[in-house]
This record gives C-alpha cells, structure tokens and sequence, in this order.
C-alpha cells in the first residue's frame, strides 16, 4: 500500500511529458547528484534545505519532491511545501528506483544553458515550422517546463546565444552541438542525446524527420504533421503564439505515438450491416 502523500512510480511516468504534469523538484543534496548526475525529466533542481525561501513561488501549482531514495529529503520538503499551501507530494523510491526501473533519465552535463533563476534558455531562427517547434515542445515537457525560447534572424542566432548564455539549435555551424547530423534532424538528435530514447519519443521523431525533411515516406502521418505546421506559420506571425499552439499540436501527436496507435476510425458503427 502506498504510503500517504506519495506518487507511485507508475502514475509518475504517465504524467511526465503531458501538460498535467506537477512541478517535479529535485531535492537531492548536492552529494547525491554528484553520484549520478542526471535527472528524471522535467525535473529540476532546488536545494532542499532553503524550501522555505523558494516553497512560496511554487502556490498554485501541484509539486512532486523527488530525492535519492523516497525517504530522506523529498517527505521533509513536500510537508513544508503543504504546510505553505503548495499541494505536494513525494515519488516512491525517489531516482534510485526510477533509474532501477531503467526509466529516461536526463544527463546534467548536457544542460549547461541555465541562467540564474535556474531556467534553461535556447536560441534559434525565427519563423519555425517543424523542427524548432517540435524541439522546444520536448524540452518544454521533457526537460524544462520553464524554458526560455528566443527567436531571432539566423545571422544572429550565435551572438545572441553567446550574449544570454543560451544554446543556439537547429542551425548550421561546425560548433553547433543542437543540430542536424546526417539524415537526422535535430529533434533526433535531442531526444538522443537528452537519454530520451523511449519508444514513443522515437516514433514521434520519426514523423519529425519526415516533416522536416521532406521524408514523407518514413510514416504516413508525418504528411499530415507538415501541414499542420505550415498551417500554424500561416495563422500566427508571432514565432511565441505559434509555440503555444504547437505544444498542443505535439501534446496530440505525442500521446497518439504513446497511446493510441493501434487505435482506427470506425463511423458510422455498423454501417455496412445497416445497408444491408
């Protein structure tokens, strides 16, 4: 039986990538992220024993705490948060059993971007269409609920990463890390390189690759997922509207590829019975 103000693994997972998902806050000490310096997705790091100067940001908000093992760090921050008001509970486990369960976890290393309110920023072209909604979007549910996108001109997209400490992605350059490489676009790369590679993330870059690409072969629904894009280019001038309106295209897309694959259109039921 789970024990009281707790989140079992399972339900965890199931939120992590949707738009439900709490806020996850890893309170693991400093010594417990040394010795494995990764993170489950979409969370991100608070340092436990100052809860009572950052707990009030988080009102409103429902909060997941997640430390080494379920027990030491995660009860003692969720009752604070709770007794500020913050509906919190603690993941069963903590890391040690997600990583047990060889569940996706995200490399530290590869989240250099951080600004000093702790939010990742990202630079890349203005005017996207499938690529550069498709990478924020997994960031977005997958690595950092806050981020900070900037679109710019692709002259400027170096210097502006630079100046903000940001990582510029999806542009050409021998120094770009977040990019395309071979046949892969840079969705691919992200989710690989993020420890993302989950068969539901994997299918959906491929419908990515194929849209971006003009692979159209690679999945029938990556057709579909390119003129949704265009679409949205279309309706919205402004590049941060049309992200918002792509995170719930890609919520679609995503839970599909997770959920609903096997899943066909049958309507009207019965119909041919009926002629008959």
């Amino acid at each position: 039986m789970a024990s009281p103000n707790t989140i079992s693994q399972n339900k965890l997972a199931r939120l992590i990538g949707t738009a439900a998902c709490p806020v996850l806050v890893d309170v693991r000490p400093v010594s417990d992220r040394r010795t494995d310096p990764r993170l489950i997705p979409g969370s991100r790091p608070y340092p436990w024993a100052e809860v009572a100067e950052w707990g009030g940001e988080l009102r409103g908000r429902s909060v997941v705490a997640i430390c080494n093992d379920g027990l030491q760090h995660s009860h003692g921050v969720a009752a604070w948060l709770r007794a500020a008001g913050v509906p919190a509970e603690a993941l069963e486990g903590g890391t040690s059993d997600w990583a047990a369960g060889e569940r996706p976890m995200v490399p530290v290393d590869k989240l250099r971007n951080r600004n000093v309110s702790g939010r990742t920023v990202w630079v890349t072209r203005s005017r996207p269409k499938v690529d550069r909604i498709a990478c924020p979007w997994l960031i977005r549910r997958f690595v950092d609920p806050e981020a900070v996108f900037l679109f710019v001109p692709p002259s400027e997209v170096k210097d502006v990463a630079a100046r903000f400490d940001g990582e510029p992605f999806d542009i050409d350059g021998p120094d770009v890390f977040w990019s395309h490489r071979g046949e892969l676009c840079t969705f691919d790369v992200m989710v690989a390189e993020l420890g993302l590679s989950t068969e539901p993330l994997l299918r959906l870059a491929t419908l990515v690759r194929g849209a971006d690409t003009g692979r159209p072969d690679l999945a029938p629904e990556a057709a579909g997922l390119l003129a949704a894009s265009l679409g949205l280019s279309r309706i919205h001038g402004d590049d941060l509207e049309q992200l918002d309106a792509g995170m719930v295209l890609y919520d679609a897309f995503y839970r599909w590829c997770r959920d609903a694959t096997g899943e066909t259109h049958d309507w009207p039921a019965g119909h041919a019975k009926a002629k008959s």
